[in-house]
This record gives structure tokens, sequence and C-alpha cells, in this order.
């Protein structure tokens, strides 16, 4: 084949057409737990988690009260994926070979965010959220009042143990336990010009992926985790913490826990626990949706 501008534009349309398809038909989860947010800068700064809004009787004027602020900051990364092409191999008509390849750097790119939303989900034991602490935590200090004034008490929303960790985890919010912070999105590129450096030195074309996205804690509040053994009294105690969650000033949130996230180790216990009925015998069928994301192991 005689390689021209033409000819490598229609390579680079089928090549991308083989990446969007992948793109599009590749299923993810990450959605079920995170909000996607998106960025016009190097960073977002969330100074408002930590407060929840609520409704008084209005009777004389407005009441403006002051919240607890906080300074907890997602700077985007940038990330890549990149193949090269040999020219040889399009001289001798070889492209198809590579479609496969490209399908796999859309599966990938697709995916990518469901890997950074679990991974910082399992990572929630040994990293800080909005108020200083680990996400997951023992210690979340709630304040009497609900400017973050007075002494805190502490508050927990992990359960120790020796096992693999489960979580469960309210998603019916418009803010969800973790943030999928958006810059730029996933996208093809191509380096074919004749005099790209590639092309010259070591004859291949290059193709690659890039985006700057990152990821971050939303309220803890909305998340729980155990390392216990997933049983029925486990899952009891951690639906009455969540049930039992505050904001500063002591109103209750109305947490609903609804999904139970788990590895793929305890994917049967937790659907024998909220999914089977037994005959109308488990009290807690239909409590949660079982999610099992690869991700977790």
């Amino acid at each position: 084949m005689l390689i021209t501008p033409q000819v490598l534009s229609a390579l680079f349309t089928a090549y991308r057409s083989e990446y969007q398809r992948a793109f599009t038909d590749t299923p993810t989860d990450w959605q079920r737990i995170a909000t996607e947010v998106p960025s016009s800068s190097s960073s977002n700064t969330y100074g408002w988690l930590g407060q929840f809004p609520a409704f008084r009787e209005w009777v004389g004027d407005r009441v403006l009260r002051d919240m607890a602020s906080h300074a907890y900051t997602v700077v985007n990364k940038k990330f890549e994926s990149s193949v090269s092409v040999p020219r040889d191999a399009i001289e001798d008509d070889e492209i198809g070979v590579y479609g496969p390849l490209f399908q796999e750097m859309g599966r990938a790119a697709r995916a990518h965010p469901d890997e950074l939303v679990f991974g910082l989900l399992k990572a929630g034991l040994t990293t800080t959220c909005y108020d200083g602490q680990n996400f997951f935590d023992t210690d979340h200090p709630l304040y009497p009042n609900s400017d973050g004034t007075g002494t805190a008490t502490s508050v927990s929303n992990y359960q120790a143990g020796t096992g693999p960790a489960w979580y469960l985890l309210d998603v019916s919010r418009a803010i969800k336990p973790i943030i999928f912070q958006k810059r730029r999105n996933y996208d093809l590129k191509a380096m074919t010009k004749i005099d790209d450096e590639a092309v010259f030195m070591q004859d291949v074309y290059r193709y690659g992926v890039d985006a700057r996205v990152n990821t971050g804690f939303g309220l803890w509040q909305f998340a729980y985790c155990s390392k216990a053994p997933l049983t029925a009294d486990n899952y009891a105690a951690a639906r009455a913490a969540m049930k039992d969650f505050k904001a500063d000033g002591g109103r209750p949130l109305g947490v609903r826990p609804g999904l139970l996230v788990v590895p793929s180790s305890l994917e049967g216990a937790a659907r024998k626990l909220v999914v089977k009925d037994a005959e109308g015998g488990n009290e807690w069928a239909g409590t949660a949706e079982v999610l099992s994301p690869s991700w977790l192991g």
C-alpha cells in the first residue's frame, strides 16, 4: 500500500471507530458509588463538604446560619496509554491486525474510572477525607453546633476485623461517597505526519489516549466499612450505625444504606444475606443491592 496523508487519515478514522465502539460497549460500575464533577482548572476545592442544608419554619427574617467550612482539594492528574504501529505493517496491508489493540485501548479508557474509584474506596482506611480523618475511621468529629464549634464527640464508620473489607453505602443522594473529577475526557490522538520524529527515527506511527481526571472522597456519612465477617448481626450493626449518623448540631441526616459492595470472595455471602428470601424468613432480603466489582479483588 502506498502511504499517503489520505490513507493515514482513513486509517485513523478506522482505528478511532474501533476504539469508540469498545469504549461505548464496555460496562462500568463507578457511577453507582461516585458523583461526577466537572473541573475547569488544575484542581477543585470542595469547601462545602460537611454542610447539610436544613429547613426551619420561616418566622420573621431568614436565619443565615454559619457552617463549618473545609479546604478539601482534589488535584487533577494526567493519565495516558499509548501504542505504536510499524510503518511496514501499513505498507503491507496488515492494518486489520491492530484493530483489537485499539478496541482494548477503548475498553481500558472506559474502565479507567472504575479502577480509580474502587481503588480509592479500598484505600479509605488510610486516606484522609474532608474532616482530616481517614475516610473510614473510628474518630470522625461531630460538633454540638452547626458551625463546627464546641467540644466534638467521635463517630465511627468502621468496624474492625481480620477478614476482607465490605462496604455499605447510601448512593441515593446527589453527593455520593466518592467524587470522580474530570478535567479532560479520554480522547484518542494520532501522530502520523511524515515528518514526525518517531516516523523518521523509528519508522512507526504513534497513537495514544490521555485524560485529566482524579478521584476524591465525598461524605463519609454515606459509607461504612467492615472487616468483620459478613453476617446478619454485623450487617444490622452497620445499617444501624449509618442511620444514626447526624450533622454538626445533632440533626439526623436520614441516611438510607442501600448498596452492599463486596469483593468476589464475599459475593455469595452478600447475596444470601440481602437477596435470598429463604421463603420469607430472611428479614434483610431486599434491604440492599449487591455490587461485586472485579476491582475489589
